[in-house]
């Protein structure tokens, strides 16, 4: 049996968003893997009012709370009795994100391992409908007299709890979750399972250092706690490297996978750690290509693309589907009076159709010389490249509940980003002010497009 203590908890709170909401009730229950040993609960008063709907749900209400003691009142004994121990809970982190919370507004950092018994349950009983902790406790026939109670859910999380201990497989499973997949031995010579542990679970752009502070490596993840343990519990030679060379992690946070994806990009080619490999980029599956064809003319077609096609294709624009790039080409024709024929877009032997109706000038048919056909194919050239043809901002979330992410395009080019009060973001200029610039890349209006394509609910607002 291992020697770990866990604090399993349940809280009950004013709403669902930690930064916003707040703890009307804590239950906690120290357990070493076989029994309880301890245990502590209060009701919390939140210092702001309870909606009724809460009150429906949970029972507590305003007056049960008035006379109770607020978060800062009982803040020394939550550390105490969970000093040392694993957290657990139900869906771990939502109660992990309303202690931590609470903890960051008396000016304190809150940090322990955790563990999920959601999680658990998938991995100790496969196959059930659903996993909730009301579907569990009808499943099992756990007896709880007050649903919706911190302790009562608790005490029910306790008992499913050990029905997990208890699966043959329920401590491997247990420990490996709580060391994240990490061997100790694994970790760079500095650092423990507990450092790892203390890392956000939140988005942004992490920053490896070694021995003299130098950064040997930057990456992205959107739960940088979760992507530093893979890089330690993997098996690799870039595991390898990292795990000799690291001394220390430092990170910012982002909130917005977008902001971590261009400030990754950013990052490395201003650093160029060591252990990056040139970036690799995802890219789009449709290309225009361009090619001078036998009689001298400038040439446009599209084409679906693999990694191993690249280098034999002049490639000008890249597209996530194939309309968009045969739209491209079309928009390229009507611009510059450019022939379909000579951008993919009529298959005919001879004349292309337009020519039929005296919408061509005849380069299909080498009335037009190729000096004075290409003087208007180059200018299509620069703008098959640009993925954008309007100027926009896109809004995406922030790092906490009150601001928001803020990215710029304007002239087809990508132009930095910043954050934004969610009061400030209908302002058109407090939009332009909050952008610090940062120089383009290649690879920023592919990231830019690539996510607005992936991701159908980011806010776009066109200038």
């Amino acid at each position: 049996m291992s020697n770990k203590k866990y604090a399993i908890i349940d809280i009950e709170t004013t709403g669902g968003r930690a930064a916003r909401d707040k703890i009307t009730e804590i239950a906690i229950v120290i357990h070493d893997g076989e029994k309880v040993i301890d245990s502590y609960e209060s009701l919390v008063n939140p210092e702001t009012s309870i909606p009724y709907n809460i009150t429906r749900l949970t029972g507590i209400d305003n007056n049960m709370v008035a006379n109770a003691p607020k978060f800062y009142e009982i803040a020394k004994e939550v550390v105490r009795i969970t000093e040392g121990t694993v957290f657990v809970a139900h869906n771990v982190r939502f109660d992990y994100s309303f202690i931590k919370e609470e903890f960051k507004r008396l000016g304190f950092s809150y940090s322990r391992k955790q563990l999920c018994t959601v999680r658990l349950s998938r991995k100790a009983f496969p196959g059930l409908r659903s996993y909730s902790l009301g579907n569990l406790i009808k499943h099992f026939d756990i007896k709880v007299k007050d649903r919706h109670r911190a302790m009562a859910d608790t005490m029910a999380t306790v008992e499913l709890f050990e029905k997990i201990m208890k699966v043959e497989t329920g401590e491997e499973t247990v420990e490996d979750m709580v060391n994240l997949g990490m061997k100790e031995s694994m970790l760079p010579k500095n650092w423990t399972i507990e450092m790892v542990h203390a890392l956000p679970d939140a988005c942004g752009v992490y920053y490896m250092h070694d021995e003299n502070g130098d950064c040997v490596y930057v990456g992205k993840s959107i739960n940088i706690r979760k992507r530093i343990a893979q890089h330690f519990a993997e098996k690799s030679d870039k595991s390898a490297k990292l795990q000799r060379l690291v001394h220390d992690i430092t990170f910012e946070l982002t909130g917005s996978e977008l902001g971590a994806l261009l400030l990754e990009s950013h990052e490395i080619k201003r650093m160029r750690p060591p252990v990056n490999r040139a970036q690799r980029t995802q890219f789009f599956p449709y290309a225009v290509y361009t090619f001078e064809n036998e009689a001298g003319y400038i040439c446009f077609d599209s084409i679906k693309m693999t990694a191993k096609m690249r280098k034999d294709y002049n490639i000008v624009g890249e597209f996530p589907k194939l309309v968009k790039a045969k739209n491209r080409l079309a928009y390229a024709v009507s611009e510059f009076e450019l022939c379909d024929k000579y951008c993919g877009l009529d298959k005919s032997a001879n004349a292309c159709f337009k020519y039929h109706l005296r919408q061509c000038k005849g380069a299909c048919k080498l009335e037009e010389t190729p000096e004075e056909y290409n003087e208007r194919a180059r200018k299509a050239l620069d703008i098959l490249g640009v993925t954008f043809e309007e100027d926009f901002f896109v809004l995406d979330t922030g790092r906490d509940d009150e601001e928001q992410f803020v990215t710029l395009v304007q002239d087809g080019d990508y132009q930095g980003f910043g954050y934004i009060s969610k009061e400030e973001a209908n302002s058109m200029e407090d939009l332009f002010e909050c952008i610090k610039h940062y120089p383009n890349n290649p690879e920023n209006k592919r990231i830019i497009a690539r996510y607005l394509a992936d991701k159908g609910n980011v806010k776009v607002v066109k200038i």
